[in-house]
């Protein structure tokens, strides 16, 4: 191709044609990035969240759902002194700037008193890991009650006054007493100690004449001790007769 020829095609209507299509094919794109990011992400918008704590969640509901936040029901607590089924706490606080289509998570006040599951502690643990465990699971514990039997064993579990076991569901708000072994096998074993009592004894008191009494070993001491007699010989004298 000469010289001429390669400079006479940029002088073609149908090349810078092309090249502007082009330039005006990349300007839309890179405009529609950019505003459709903006849309998407909703850039530049702000909403300011309110505070829905201790409202009823009807009402949270609406008041969020009007600013275009989603809502959703993350758990239940339970509060006592609040009524049933207001917010207890939001995830997101209060005077946060978040955008529109933003997920807020509500915990609500449960409409009954939530219930724990006693483990297997009864006659399987000591008082000491009966309290760890139930203290770590929420459960309200009395004063342990001992009652005969080997000593520190757990040996029931008493709910306003009446035994329960493994696998029932007890309030949070009712107290457990422990039934414990308090190292005796029955009542009986317990023992009050008095000091006896000993008459008085006066030194100005007469003593009355005691009888001795030797035993059988006494007396046989004595005989063993006493030395033995022989009877002397009697030696008769014959008298010899000289015949005259």
């Amino acid at each position: 191709m000469k010289t001429s020829e390669f400079f006479g095609k940029f002088k073609s209507g149908y090349l810078w044609g092309n090249l502007l299509a082009m330039a005006v094919l990349v300007a839309l794109l890179v405009l529609g990035v950019k505003y459709g990011l903006d849309i998407y992400t909703h850039h530049g918008e702000s909403l300011t969240i309110p505070n829905v704590k201790h409202k009823a969640f009807k009402d949270a509901e609406r008041i969020l759902d009007d600013l275009g936040i989603i809502v959703v029901v993350s758990d239940t607590g339970y509060v006592k002194t609040l009524p049933p089924d207001v917010v207890l706490e939001q995830s997101i606080e209060p005077g946060e700037h978040v955008k529109s289509g933003r997920i807020i998570y509500l915990t609500v006040n449960a409409l009954r008193t939530p219930t724990i599951t006693l483990p297997d502690i009864i006659d399987n643990s000591s008082l000491r890991e009966a309290m760890a465990k139930l203290t770590a699971m929420g459960f309200k514990l009395g004063m342990p009650q001992f009652v005969p039997g080997e000593k520190d064993w757990v040996y029931a579990v008493l709910v306003n006054g009446k035994n329960v076991v493994t696998g029932d569901k007890i309030s949070v708000e009712d107290s457990l007493v422990i039934q414990v072994g308090n190292g005796m096998r029955d009542a009986s074993d317990s023992v009050n100690y008095i000091d006896p009592i000993y008459p008085e004894f006066d030194e100005s008191d007469e003593i009355d004449e005691f009888e001795v009494v030797e035993t059988d070993d006494a007396s046989q001491q004595k005989q063993q001790a006493t030395p033995t007699t022989t009877p002397e010989k009697k030696t008769s004298t014959a008298t010899t007769e000289t015949k005259p």
